[in-house]
């Protein structure tokens, strides 16, 4: 039996159905093209932090505040970033608004929040700054009323140079998520299109550094500027917030080969901090608590500087990893007669080395430190405390 194909039994179209073709044709050429959808590379928008109802007042307006508190943080990027909001971290946020609301009514009201970086995974994303961060942040800035002040870290811009493509991305969605909260492009407090910028309230002034660009020299000349014309009469303790540390004992210190940026600061900052009496650091990248001292001397008076690693906002935990070879860095400074002590260490494990955040207490010429560390207890690093009074910074 001879099967036959259907199309050769099929006849000529019909003439109708040739009309209507050729009419389809003709309407579908009529119209616009169909718009296309967005390349899926597209760089979605990072949503800026909504700044708090009460902001820093003006410098001049608080010259005359000298008891108060402000929290010190840092490193709080998630392993589901992008994806929900950070568990580690959002139990922090819980302990600060809880914190701040205790100390309201005290002699130390917390004033305002500073985070030395790496708020998420991969700056470059929208979705984890987005989803993530910012959420847990307008908790504290909107629901606590807390300025909140924000330094970058390597995974926020990266640690390439300026002009590579990862660092703009990074710097494009930093700068767009703090842009309420820091100084704009044109203050005498930022230096114009960086992440660096600085601010006083009462004794205390803050400059915040990308030390991801430690090397960078219009980064380092204002710096110098922001010191040299600096109201010492006024601001007793200059605190520097950056993200790698000068010294730690983490895996990112310690016994491993130092970092260019850590390599840069040591070199070139810290003889500038040593110059113009700068009290303080605070650094992380190392997500742990470490504590180093700086002593100096400086037109025949000893000198101190507190060099503080917090890094414990709820990324993964670090542990100790040995002593950093700090002989040339101390031959360096032998004409200011260089000290470096290791305050407080870290522990070996990470139950040793809980998440956490600081309050650091202003009493006019006075510092200390509160080790704060929600969900473990009491976490006590200075010898059995968590309460550490610091030392003058001159004797």
């Amino acid at each position: 039996m001879r099967v036959v194909r259907p199309e050769a039994t099929a006849g000529p179209l019909p003439l109708f159905v040739l009309i209507a073709i050729i009419g389809l044709m003709t309407a579908a050429a009529a119209q616009p093209p169909l718009r296309q959808p967005p390349s899926i590379s597209a760089p979605a928008a990072v949503r800026a932090i909504e700044p708090p109802p009460t902001p820093l007042p003006p410098e001049a307006a608080s010259a005359s505040e000298t008891r108060f508190s402000f929290i010190a943080y840092g490193d709080t990027r998630g392993q589901a970033d992008g994806a929900e909001l950070q568990r580690n971290h959002a139990e922090i946020i819980d302990a600060m608004i809880a914190k701040v609301q205790a100390m309201r009514s005290t002699p130390f009201p917390v004033r305002f929040t500073v985070q030395s970086g790496d708020a998420v995974v991969n700056g470059r994303i929208a979705a984890q700054w987005n989803t993530s961060f910012t959420p847990l942040i307008e908790r504290l800035t909107r629901g606590a009323d807390v300025p909140y002040f924000f330094a970058p870290g390597n995974h926020d811009v990266s640690t390439m140079p300026i002009g590579d493509s990862s660092r703009t991305a990074g710097v494009r969605n930093t700068l767009a998520a703090i842009s309420k909260l820091i100084p704009p492009d044109g203050s005498p407090r930022r230096l114009n299109g960086y992440p660096t910028y600085a601010f006083g309230y009462g004794s205390v002034f803050v400059i915040a550094i990308d030390s991801n660009i430690a090397s960078d020299p219009a980064q380092f000349e204002w710096t110098k500027g922001q010191l040299e014309h600096l109201d010492r009469a006024r601001y007793h303790h200059v605190i520097a917030v950056f993200h790698h540390p000068p010294f730690s004992s983490g895996p990112h210190g310690g016994s491993t080969s130092i970092e260019p940026q850590t390599t840069f600061i040591r070199a070139r900052y810290l003889p500038l901090f040593r110059t113009h009496h700068v009290r303080m650091t605070i650094a992380g990248h190392d997500h742990l608590l470490d504590h180093w001292v700086e002593t100096y001397v400086d037109n025949g008076r000893m000198l101190r500087r507190d060099d503080v690693v917090t890094g414990g906002g709820g990324a993964p935990t670090y542990t100790y990893n040995g002593e950093p070879d700090l002989r040339d860095y101390i031959a360096a400074g032998a004409r200011s007669n260089v000290r470096v002590e290791h305050l407080m260490r870290p522990g070996p494990s990470v139950a040793d080395n809980p998440h956490h955040f600081l309050i650091i207490e202003v009493d006019g010429d006075r510092l200390s430190i509160e080790v704060v560390a929600p969900g473990v207890g009491k976490y006590a690093p200075y010898n059995g405390r968590s309460h550490i009074i610091l030392s003058s910074s001159g004797t």
